[in-house]
């Protein structure tokens, strides 16, 4: 009864181990997998400002997902933008977007100290919204936006619709 129960606990632990190491690989490639959407070598003020110029023409904000290729939050928000097809539809209507890279590479300290000088105190990504005209309207963290391992539709639909030009 003894080698009867240990190989039944030794079974369940294999296939448990199994498991484990299928979604941890799974994660890994996931992550792998995703668009790396900041470019440090980017002159993020130019950028913003053919933006801001863009958003006039267009009646759009601006918003900046500052963050960098290195973080797993803001690959993943990336991802939610263009897979949503609601957010996607939303941002497309009434917003033009930027990745604002923080890196080793590219720390922005200029940008950042310009429109959000204590933004590195909310983990990122975080967003910083302007108005056309280059007004930060709000900086928001994006952690009231998660849900579990992902983010959470109608959390960030309600985000987008109170920061709408």
């Amino acid at each position: 009864m003894k080698n009867y129960i240990f190989s039944l606990f030794f079974i369940g632990f294999l296939f448990i181990s199994i498991d484990a190491t299928a979604q941890t690989n799974n994660t890994v490639s996931e992550k792998k997998s995703l668009e790396k959407p900041y470019n440090p070598n980017d002159n993020a003020q130019q950028k913003i400002d053919a933006l801001l110029k863009q958003a006039k023409k267009e009646k759009k904000n601006v918003i900046l997902q500052a963050g960098g290729n290195w973080c797993g939050w803001c690959l993943l928000f990336n991802d939610f933008i263009k897979t949503n097809a609601k957010v996607k539809k939303e941002l497309q209507s009434n917003f033009l977007y930027y990745h604002l890279n923080f890196s080793k590479e590219n720390k922005n300290e200029a940008v950042f100290k310009k429109y959000a000088p204590n933004g590195n105190k909310l983990g990122y990504p975080f967003f910083i919204v302007l108005n056309s005209s280059g007004k930060v309207l709000k900086v928001q963290e994006s952690g009231s936006l998660e849900e579990g391992k992902g983010y959470n539709e109608s959390k960030v639909l309600n985000f987008l619709k109170s920061i709408k030009p």
